[in-house]
């Protein structure tokens, strides 16, 4: 009886500490590519303070730790927008919703950049179901009312929106954007791309 309960405590120290390692891993992977969107396995591992192999018994390979990095601050993110008063008056809740995302994208654009190059496009796709799903329900909402254009597909209004803002973050990754210019640039670009003929 005694081997079996440490046993079971062994094992679930062992969880517990994987679940450190991974945490730990996960956020130094964020921090290191939010200094150098090409930083190195070695490097990460080395900031989350566990050794290489410890990093590829958790993420085989580099694809397999930006998927899941993105997985990470994906429920960061959709905690800070499902908290975004999308009702009310549509252009307003659009502002609301399109400055939030933008915050969202910015914080995380170092992220977004290696999933661009890490990861196939159905997979980032997933990755942006609910984003699309919560900006679809507004701008539907918007054209029933009139308050936005209706004369081109809603899932083209949607991908246009996010293309803006993915632009936007390599525009200030690039440096020729300070983040103020791009979330007012997004943010009337949108506007604008979806306002109702007058």
């Amino acid at each position: 009886m005694e081997a079996q309960r440490a046993g079971r405590d062994a094992g679930r120290r062992l969880r517990a500490d994987a679940r450190r390692n991974i945490d730990a891993i996960l956020d130094a992977t964020v921090s290191c590519l939010a200094r150098d969107p090409d930083a190195t396995i070695a490097e990460i591992a080395r900031t989350a303070g566990v050794g290489r192999q410890t990093l590829y018994g958790h993420f085989p390979a580099r694809a397999d730790l930006i998927d899941a990095v993105v997985e990470h601050v994906t429920v960061t993110a959709n905690a800070t927008l499902d908290a975004v008063d999308t009702g009310g008056d549509p252009d307003l809740a659009l502002r609301r919703l399109v400055i939030s995302s933008w915050r969202v994208v910015h914080r995380y654009r170092a992220v977004l950049a290696a999933a661009e190059r890490e990861l196939p496009r159905r997979r980032l796709r997933e990755h942006h179901d609910r984003h699309e799903e919560r900006l679809g329900a507004l701008l539907t909402r918007g054209r029933e009312l009139g308050a936005f254009r209706a004369d081109t597909p809603l899932g083209w209004q949607v991908a246009a929106c996010f293309a803006l803002m993915h632009a936007a973050a390599a525009e200030v990754m690039a440096g020729r954007l300070d983040e103020d210019e791009a979330e007012r640039a997004v943010v009337r670009t949108v506007q604008a791309a979806c306002a109702a003929e007058p």
